[in-house]
């Protein structure tokens, strides 16, 4: 048969066991001597077995007694561990953040961020999704993650059903193996890789979304020799000289490696912005609230970035909420 005791009564027994008597239990946990008495009754009554013998010096338990109070103190103790770590997360202290990222992001923008939040939220654990952009935003809209960092652009408003707060941009540049007649400058412009070999990305990246978008604006047809989805393998083939590839600034690091170099791109430059999106009607846990503010306020210190990246200082006019056509124009000039 089932004995329903509330955590109250299961504390009370607990207490007057360590206590020995019903004047100390009643005096610790600030109750009246009678309350405690007509609540261990109760207890007794609802199981069916007297609890403790009560002697002329103190209150000794039954051998069922003593049974009682070990599985009391345990339910008491897992109740309070979790009332605790409820209280953390209220708090922000404790918690799960999920995070869908792409894998340059993941690589660049966000380790030092995560290791200074974890400073501060050591009991935080933290996961990091690395995807293609449309699989990253598949998992924020599908709950899957909290919240998602990733390259925004404006396409037939595909993020209307998204919070999305812009929080770094970075500048394309072209990638050129040591010996090529680019290598050593500082700057150039799309219109001269017109007709020059190239090594682009797959179709299926937000990079070579971005790119063909500027090379389309400036009219520059370059001469695809290959194309590759990982970034290491367009690193690989453009040292290999088969080709140049035109990356943005917080791939460059990954690529060093392959000892490449890079030209900044002109004439027009052009930028992608990185953005923190979340589903709009989905709240977010306090924990993840506070990683979100780590990362989109300018007021907290961040790590500093690549020389083609930056962090945006402030948040953007209202005009500029949303980057432009393939992110062209969210950064600086």
């Amino acid at each position: 048969m089932r004995t329903d005791l509330t955590l109250q009564q299961l504390r009370v027994v607990a207490e007057v066991y360590d206590a020995g008597s019903f004047t100390a239990a009643a005096q610790r946990l600030l109750v009246a001597q009678s309350s405690l008495s007509r609540t261990v009754a109760e207890v007794e009554r609802r199981l069916g077995t007297p609890l403790f013998e009560r002697t002329t010096r103190r209150l000794e338990p039954t051998p069922a007694g003593r049974e009682i109070v070990a599985a009391a103190r345990r339910a008491v103790d897992a109740v309070d561990a979790e009332m605790r770590h409820v209280e953390g997360y209220l708090a922000g202290r404790t918690g799960r953040v999920r995070i869908a990222t792409l894998p340059s992001l993941a690589a660049i923008l966000l380790p030092g961020v995560v290791s200074a939040f974890r400073v501060d939220h050591p009991q935080v654990e933290l996961s990091i999704e690395d995807a293609l952009s449309d699989e990253v935003l598949e998992r924020v809209r599908g709950g899957v993650v909290d919240l998602a960092v990733t390259v925004v652009s404006e396409v037939p408003d595909p993020l209307a059903d998204l919070a999305v707060t812009p929080v770094a941009t970075d500048r394309f540049c072209c990638v050129v193996p040591p010996a090529h007649r680019f290598a050593g400058r500082e700057r150039m412009s799309w219109s001269e890789l017109a007709g020059e070999p190239f090594i682009a990305f797959d179709r299926t990246t937000s990079i070579r979304q971005h790119v063909d978008a500027s090379l389309a604006a400036a009219g520059v047809t370059p001469r695809q020799v290959v194309a590759a989805r990982n970034i290491a393998a367009v690193a690989g083939l453009v040292a290999a000289d088969l080709g140049v590839s035109v990356v943005p600034g917080l791939v460059l690091p990954l690529m060093g490696f392959a000892g490449v170099g890079h030209v900044v791109l002109d004439e027009p430059a052009a930028h992608r912005t990185m953005a923190v999106v979340r589903a709009a009607a989905r709240p977010l846990s306090p924990i993840a609230a506070a990683f979100v503010a780590a990362l989109t306020d300018p007021a907290r210190a961040r790590p500093e970035l690549p020389e083609q990246a930056r962090w945006l200082e402030s948040d953007p006019a209202p005009d500029a909420q949303r980057p432009g056509p393939h992110g062209r124009g969210a950064g600086p000039s």
